[in-house]
């Protein structure tokens, strides 16, 4: 479909509410709780993507939906599949999501929209805040932690759901749209990053973090990325899968400083771990390099270090050497020289 601005944006002005079974979209089984979108996509509803697979993590984002009165903060760390499940929820319900990444130097009219020329003549064109609150729809804030504090406030009298003022536009006021829907998206809670990891996040001022309802997201469970690893990648052996989340799991307790008893070791921090889009990265490489086997070279670690590795200290690299020599089958390692 070719985009022409005024034309997709008129679709918005048609879009029509429907009554969805949250239960029959996220699990199949009919709940009788009603969650609203629309009954029909547009330019801007996500695609549906049929390989992707709702966790326990979701039932708060759909309790959101259900009786949104507040906006929503979801965090999480890196990869754990924030603005993924926002997207997937938005593409169930036919949602038109308007979405920006935040950073020091955005400010608020970017959010807003801007004056364009067109036949020779100024006009206004709405930006994503604009279009979300005006036809309904939901605008997506991800990295809200990186954006400057002072720029964050200025939202605030829309997160009270107050009408939008458009200056630039002689002073148009948008109302809020009763289905529009304001969802941020960060790897820290707003307050600081105590890891030290998420360079360039800084702390929000406390009264804005007050208008959110908070939602945080963790890693899927390993039996849901085993299974999402079948559907992602179901040329590899399932041992191999298995094998592959006993991994990630390993690594992932080390990053955040904890082991179990099988490969503990007391003095291992890794300064890196397996996000779930690594994960299937790992995968996706490591059939892509089977002809390396040939040469003596093993795929799955060669694709692990494309996928990870060499991101890792000197240190923490040569502990995920010694930590894959342990959990996979010899026929599967062979480091690099």
């Amino acid at each position: 479909m070719d985009f022409n601005f005024e034309t997709q944006t008129s679709v918005l002005k048609n879009l029509v509410t429907k009554d969805f079974d949250a239960g029959l979209i996220f699990s199949s089984q009919a709940s009788g709780s009603i969650i609203k979108g629309f009954d029909s996509p547009s330019y801007f509803s996500p695609n549906i993507d049929d390989n992707y697979i709702f966790h326990e993590h979701t039932r708060d984002m759909i309790v959101w939906f259900l009786d949104n009165t507040e906006p929503l903060y979801v965090f999480g760390p890196l990869g754990c599949g924030k603005t993924s499940m926002v997207k997937q929820i938005a593409a169930r319900l036919n949602y038109p999501l308007f979405e920006v990444t935040g950073h020091n130097r955005l400010e608020f009219p970017e959010m807003v929209g801007h004056l364009a020329v067109k036949d020779g003549g100024m006009f206004f064109q709405d930006g994503p805040l604009a279009l979300a609150m005006k036809y309904g729809g939901i605008f997506l804030l991800n990295e809200i932690d990186l954006l400057d504090p002072s720029t964050a406030a200025g939202l605030n009298s829309i997160l009270d759901g107050s009408p939008l003022c458009v200056p630039e536009n002689g002073g148009e006021i948008i109302v809020p749209h009763p289905m529009f829907r304001f969802v941020a998206t960060a790897n820290t809670n707003g307050t600081e990053d105590p890891t030290g990891l998420y360079h360039g996040t800084l702390r929000q001022n406390c009264s804005f973090m007050d208008r959110f309802c908070l939602c945080e997201i963790g890693y899927p469970k390993a039996a849901l990325e085993e299974k999402l690893l079948e559907k992602m990648s179901p040329e590899l052996p399932a041992d191999l899968r298995s094998k592959m989340i006993e991994y990630v799991t390993e690594v992932r307790r080390l990053f955040v400083g904890s082991t179990n008893d099988v490969y503990s070791r007391s003095d291992m921090i890794l300064d890196i771990t397996f996000s779930t889009r690594t994960l299937l990265r790992w995968a996706r490489l490591t059939l892509l390099y089977q002809p390396l086997s040939r040469h003596g070279i093993s795929p799955i670690v060669h694709a692990m270090d494309r996928s990870l590795g060499l991101r890792a200290t000197p240190e923490s690299r040569t502990f995920l050497y010694e930590l894959a020599q342990r959990i996979f089958n010899v026929e599967y390692i062979q480091r690099e020289a």
